[in-house]
């Protein structure tokens, strides 16, 4: 699976990179028919400490999931954006499942 990550608007660490490839690759462990992702981040221009986003796009055959999540560091938030995938894809791997 290929990992595209985008930072909007600043450079991005590659220490961050690595971190969050890593988290992503292993949700092919719950489905393996992945065939990209994209992670975007984001950081919101408020006096909110929360105000970092990271938005997840994972595309699998004949359907895409988004997940987006707010928190106060890039890492926070991506481990709360895999953690909902990881439910999507069970789900979603549950259901393939079941019509086959």
């Amino acid at each position: 699976m290929k990992v595209n990550v985008h930072a909007v608007n600043f450079n991005v660490d590659k220490k961050l990179v690595n971190f969050i490839e890593e988290k992503v690759i292993k949700l092919e462990k719950f489905y393996d028919k992945v065939v990209a992702s994209d992670v975007f981040l984001k950081v919101e221009n408020t006096s909110d400490k929360e105000n970092k986003i990271v938005e997840l796009k994972i595309s699998v055959p004949g359907d895409e999931f988004v997940v987006k999540k707010q928190s106060k560091s890039f890492e926070e938030a991506a481990d709360l954006a895999t953690e909902s995938l990881e439910r999507l894809l069970v789900k979603r791997k549950e259901k393939v499942r079941a019509h086959s």
